[in-house]
């Protein structure tokens, strides 16, 4: 009998102790938003119907009036501006907003890579170097032209590592998120990154690896899960680089991901708490 008085009294100091735990907080960002209609089409149902939490927005792209179009018409999706200086695929490209010769390749265009690589040798900005001023005023041009359109804009993020590459354009990026009155995702806030626990080359095995990474998450830690939703279209079908072909299949793989019931119930089962980055940076005010 008082074994069993015992054995009830733990379990409810157990349940009392887990009901006092602060949640596991996560940001789930859908970026490139923009950069195509199957991006532009994915990411508002994601944002919509599914565990999305932001959309990077990226206002060099070919698709972005539309995409402002659709953020306009769905304003609770929070929106961080995608501070683009690189144009990564072979057959579609884009340009600056603003004259920056160090940031263009002979075409005008956006060199292909941030970092170096083997497939593109001399294209990428570490390489070329260009000048800090050339890139300040591209990345005001691009928040100033969003903050026009979209009014639930809350931060800036960087396509491809595009604010955090050196010392100087991580300074730069903190100030001009300070000055734009807005966030800046790599400003801290103890946010950790994760990524799939393990093989992610189908819809089922994406599921299976993200709900494995969500059971380690930790309470009262928050965390930001990064991927690129996009609906396999024709369109899609068109667009790739050299070692990152199959990009129509993998992304509709995080559309299935971010649409899955068997996500949704997982995150429910562990208590977890979705936030958008307008969310984080009023609980650190």
């Amino acid at each position: 009998m008082k074994h069993g008085f015992l054995t009830l009294l733990f379990s409810l100091f157990t349940l009392v102790a887990c009901a006092q735990q602060e949640p596991i907080r996560l940001i789930i960002r859908a970026d490139d938003i923009g950069s195509s209609q199957a991006a532009n089409e994915a990411i508002i149902l994601t944002c919509t119907k599914g565990i999305a939490t932001s959309a990077e927005v990226m206002v060099p792209a070919p698709w972005f009036p539309e995409a402002v179009k659709l953020l306009q018409a769905n304003p609770a999706i929070d929106v961080g501006v995608h501070l683009t200086i690189t144009s990564e695929w072979d057959n579609i490209k884009w340009r600056p907003l603003t004259h920056c010769p160090g940031l263009v390749d002979e075409n005008g265009y956006f060199y292909p890579m941030m970092w170096p690589n083997a497939n593109y040798p001399g294209k990428s900005v570490m390489e070329v170097k260009p000048s800090l001023e050339e890139i300040e005023r591209e990345f005001r041009a691009q928040i100033e032209t969003a903050m026009k359109h979209i009014p639930s804009v809350s931060h800036i993020s960087g396509h491809m590592g595009s604010t955090g590459f050196s010392p100087e354009v991580r300074e730069l990026a903190a100030r001009l998120a300070a000055e734009y009155k807005i966030g800046n995702d790599a400003a801290g806030y103890n946010v950790q990154g994760f990524r799939f626990d393990g093989p992610k080359e189908t819809s089922g095995e994406k599921i299976a690896s993200f709900i494995r990474a969500l059971d380690k998450l930790e309470p009262g830690k928050t965390y930001m899960f990064v991927e690129h939703p996009a609906l396999d279209t024709p369109e899609m079908r068109g667009v790739s680089h050299i070692g990152y072909e199959n990009v129509a299949t993998d992304r509709q793989g995080v559309i299935d991901l971010f649409l899955s019931e068997q996500v949704k119930a997982k995150i429910r089962e562990k208590g977890i708490l979705l936030i958008s980055y307008a969310e984080l940076y009023k609980l650190n005010q």
